[in-house]
C-alpha cells in the first residue's frame, strides 16, 4: 500500500486541499502554513516546470502537508521527471481506460514492476543516493491517483478503480460537465448525477475518490458523501477573492 494510500486511511475525516496554481515557492510556502491537510501542484494547466516545481517542493518541504503534483500528461517522461524530483504521489489528467490506468502505474515503478528509467544516484527522491533502500522501495512510496473527468472515463471508471497500483480516483467536474455537454455548468443535473455515478463505483472498488469542491457548501456535501480527499480552494482563489473583498470593505 502506497504512502498516499495509508495517509487517507488514517484520517478520520476527508482530507482538505488546496490547489496551486501561481507557480512560485514564497506564495507555496504561505499555503503550506494554512493548516491544509494536502497541497496540489499543478503542471497541466499552470505556467509550471520542472525548476519551479522543484522550488516549490522545496520551500513547503518543512511543513506537515502532503504534496500532490499533477503533471501535464500520464506519460511516461513526465511521471519520471516528477517522481525523479521527489513527487511521491502523482495526480494524473484525463484517465479513459484500465489499459490507460496500467500504463501509468507501470510508469510509475521501476523493473520489473514497470518501465520507469533509473537514475537513483541523480535522483533527489533517492537523496542523490544516499538512501539505497530506494531503488527496491520506491514502489511502496508512489501514489498514483487518476482523475476520471470525461464521459469516456465514466464509462470506463469500474475497470479503472480495478487497476492494482492506483491508489485513488479523483473526479474533476468542470471537465466532466463539459465532456457531457454541459460546459461551465457543474452544477447541471446530469452532472451531478455522473459525479455520484462515479463516486458509487469507487466507492464499490474500496479505493479512495476524491474531488475538485465548487464552494465550501459542495465541499460539505461531498464530505457527508463519503469522499476521502477534496479540493476546497485555490491559491489565485485566495489572492483575488482576498483583493476584491478587501477593496469593497474600504469601499463601502
Amino acid at each position: 500500500m502506497s504512502a498516499f494510500r495509508e495517509w487517507i486511511d488514517a484520517a478520520p475525516a476527508p482530507r482538505l486541499g488546496l490547489w496551486q496554481a501561481l507557480a512560485s515557492p514564497y506564495t507555496a510556502e504561505i499555503c503550506a502554513t494554512l493548516g491544509f491537510d494536502w497541497m496540489l501542484f499543478d503542471g497541466e494547466h499552470a505556467p509550471n516546470t520542472a525548476q519551479t516545481l522543484l522550488g516549490q517542493l522545496q520551500a513547503v518541504a518543512p511543513y506537515p502537508v502532503h504534496v500532490i503534483a499533477r503533471p501535464p500528461a500520464g506519460d511516461a517522461v513526465n511521471i519520471k521527471q516528477y517522481l525523479d524530483i521527489g513527487f511521491g504521489t502523482l495526480l494524473i489528467p484525463m484517465v479513459e481506460s484500465a489499459d490507460q490506468a496500467a500504463a501509468i502505474v507501470a510508469a510509475s515503478r521501476f523493473p520489473p514492476r514497470g518501465i520507469r528509467g533509473v537514475a537513483s544516484s541523480t535522483s533527489r527522491a533517492s537523496r542523490f543516493g544516499a538512501e539505497t533502500s530506494y531503488l527496491g522501495t520506491a514502489h511502496e512510496r508512489t501514489g498514483i491517483i487518476v482523475q476520471i473527468e470525461s464521459a469516456a472515463a465514466l464509462a470506463a471508471v469500474d475497470e479503472i478503480a480495478a487497476v492494482e497500483g492506483v491508489d485513488g480516483l479523483f473526479i474533476g467536474p468542470a471537465d466532466l460537465a463539459a465532456s457531457l455537454g454541459h460546459l461551465g455548468n457543474p452544477l447541471h443535473e446530469t452532472v451531478q448525477a455522473a459525479i455520484d455515478q462515479a463516486f458509487a463505483a469507487i466507492h464499490a472498488a474500496g479505493k479512495p475518490a476524491g474531488i475538485f469542491a465548487l464552494d465550501p457548501e459542495d465541499a460539505a456535501a461531498r464530505a457527508a458523501q463519503g469522499f476521502g480527499f477534496i479540493s476546497v480552494g485555490t491559491d489565485i482563489g485566495l489572492l483575488a477573492n482576498g483583493g476584491r473583498r478587501l477593496l469593497q470593505m474600504c469601499r463601502g
